[in-house]
């Protein structure tokens, strides 16, 4: 074990390794941070649709020669948009109108990407992730991302609580609940968009979800609440990227399973303190 501690170490040295492990980092607490806003308004589903768009996005974005990196954030933002607006504008059920989403998404994206040969070998880390593929660029966009989505969230702080708890009073209030709604999707659909080269497609809605559901069961106030969650994003992609590195297990699966593993063990935490209490 201090020969494989070693080798992970010498791992970490390297500059790939160091971006990767910054983009985790970066991922986990913008995934935390909207996460946390985004179980308490039933988006859970929505975030996967994102998620899985996202294939359909790089599938055009290579038939058009463009780097399906930066075709991809357009995209998922009219994408998100555009759903958004059905789920307000029909009488069709949210979850339905976003199975059908979920499902078209990802089957017209795989066909995109099987007409370029040098795509059809790259589908899996596309599905599962890839965060050793993270590069400078996606780092400083992401920080810049990270900043907008703290700044959001802070100025805004008060109107986002409102409107997650009690819309309705939002509304009497004098909240702009559409601006407001419409503004928190574009960031989401962002933080999705950056975040699937190191997640992947059929992972993202678990790493945006899984922190945030484990803060809740820590958290007693709403602003703790928040940090928790953008914390325990943080910290299982830290925790994540070790133990891929030590095992030589896949980043995304990785960094989503020791979510679960965190999630359990809040689990017993909040029984414990029920039971000390």
């Amino acid at each position: 074990m201090p020969t494989e501690l070693t080798r992970v170490i010498e791992l970490f040295q390297l500059s790939f390794m160091q971006r990767a492990l910054m983009g985790g980092v970066l991922s986990g607490l913008m995934g935390g941070l909207l996460g946390s806003f985004t179980i308490l308004r039933q988006l859970s589903f929505f975030s996967e649709a994102l998620g899985e768009s996202a294939l359909l996005g790089i599938g055009i974005g290579v038939l058009l020669d463009f780097n399906p990196s930066w075709s991809l954030l357009p995209f998922a933002v009219l994408f998100a948009l555009g759903v958004a607006y059905f789920l307000e504008h029909t009488h069709l059920w949210s979850d339905a109108l976003l199975q059908i989403v979920c499902s078209s998404s990802l089957a017209l994206g795989i066909i995109l990407l099987s007409f370029r040969d040098e795509y059809q070998g790259g589908i899996a880390d596309l599905l599962f992730g890839d965060i050793l593929a993270v590069q400078t660029a996606d780092l400083i966009f992401s920080t810049l991302l990270l900043a907008v989505c703290a700044a959001f969230i802070g100025l805004t702080l008060r109107s986002q609580i409102l409107l997650t708890l009690n819309e309705p009073m939002a509304i009497a209030r004098g909240v702009s609940v559409s601006a407001q709604r419409t503004a928190f999707i574009v960031l989401l659909a962002l933080v999705v968009g950056i975040s699937i080269k190191a997640i992947g497609v059929l992972l993202i809605s678990a790493f945006v979800v899984i922190p945030a559901c484990a803060a809740r069961l820590l958290s007693r106030k709403f602003s703790h609440y928040i940090l928790i969650s953008a914390g325990l994003g943080a910290l299982s992609a830290v925790i994540g990227m070790m133990v891929s590195a030590l095992f030589d297990l896949p980043s995304g699966p990785s960094i989503v399973t020791v979510q679960l593993a965190i999630f359990l063990l809040t689990i017993l935490i909040s029984k414990a303190r029920v039971l000390a209490s």
